[in-house]
């Protein structure tokens, strides 16, 4: 009986563990985005993301509710990045990757002061569309409605970005102007342009992983994907920061290892020690990440 026992919850919390690290994957992915694009570390995406959903929340819970919020988050945090890259960083040169994340930590800080006004210091919850209540199976834990929706819409993100730089035109100039920008421009893509869909594409994607999250604890405040950008940044550093395949795998692994280690432990101040000793060990190992290759491409 003790086995079961000892069996179900470990089921329970690699279950767990595995949906929310789709959150971390998909928040991570948003990072890996942007560095293949721009090799830049956009810390200003948990800021641009907790606008969006601000902004998301604002409309959807006047109209149409956490839905249309899904989708309106996804496309004002597309907007948002790309205001950042026009404004911002435009005028930046590819060499300048210091003064490009300087800028980034100064717009974090602009777009949290400016949340904050227009909203408020308060914590609000953001209430989920389905029930949050984990369900049994066969006496066992799995998972609740709502987990179950955040790994369906993740998976129908990651197969989307898959068919999108697959199967696509303007996929596979996005993935030109990152490998090879030089040679992309001889041949007719217009680099620039792309560089500002691929901010766009990653602030959306951000902002779509932070309406997934936030219903799940941290809530609406100006601060509120701060700790998520942290974790995500460590799982996309410990898949490498140049592989998509990465960023997935090091989101998982950071899910269960924070569900393990806060389950089984009750200790949740050790979960990110945790983490952080991975990350460690696995740099010590492949200092550029699991799935990066054995050289790094210089833009």
């Amino acid at each position: 009986m003790g086995f079961l026992v000892v069996m179900a919850r470990f089921l329970f919390l690699t279950i767990d563990g595995l949906a929310m690290g789709a959150v971390y994957a998909t928040f991570a992915l948003s990072l890996v985005l942007i560095w293949r694009a721009a090799r830049i570390v956009n810390f200003a995406q948990g800021a641009l993301s907790v606008a969006a959903a601000y902004v998301a929340w604002s409309v959807g819970s006047r109209v149409g509710g956490w839905w249309l919020g899904l989708l309106l988050a996804a496309l004002v945090g597309a907007l948002l990045g790309v205001l950042m890259q026009r404004v911002a960083l435009r005028r930046l040169g590819p060499e300048r990757h210091l003064d490009a994340i300087i800028v980034a930590i100064g717009v974090a800080m602009v777009v949290q002061a400016v949340v904050g006004m227009a909203y408020g210091l308060q914590y609000r919850p953001l209430p989920a569309p389905v029930s949050q209540t984990v369900l049994t199976v066969g006496g066992v834990p799995t998972l609740s409605p709502y987990k179950l929706l955040v790994l369906g819409a993740v998976a129908l993100l990651v197969v989307g970005l898959a068919l999108l730089f697959s199967r696509t035109a303007v996929g596979l100039r996005l993935r030109a102007s990152a490998l090879a920008p030089e040679v992309s421009r001889l041949l007719g893509v217009e680099v620039e342009r792309m560089t500002t869909l691929a901010w766009g594409l990653s602030a959306g994607v951000g902002a779509f992983a932070a309406m997934l999250v936030l219903p799940t604890g941290p809530g609406l405040h100006a601060t509120a994907m701060d700790g998520v950008f942290i974790t995500a940044f460590t799982a996309a550093v410990l898949g490498g920061l140049d592989s998509v395949v990465g960023a997935v795998v090091g989101g998982f692994a950071v899910g269960l290892v924070l569900n393990y280690v806060t389950g089984y432990t009750d200790e949740p101040n050790l979960a990110p020690v945790a983490v952080l000793g991975l990350l460690l060990a696995v740099l010590l190992v492949r200092p550029n990440g699991v799935f990066a290759g054995p050289t790094i491409r210089r833009a």
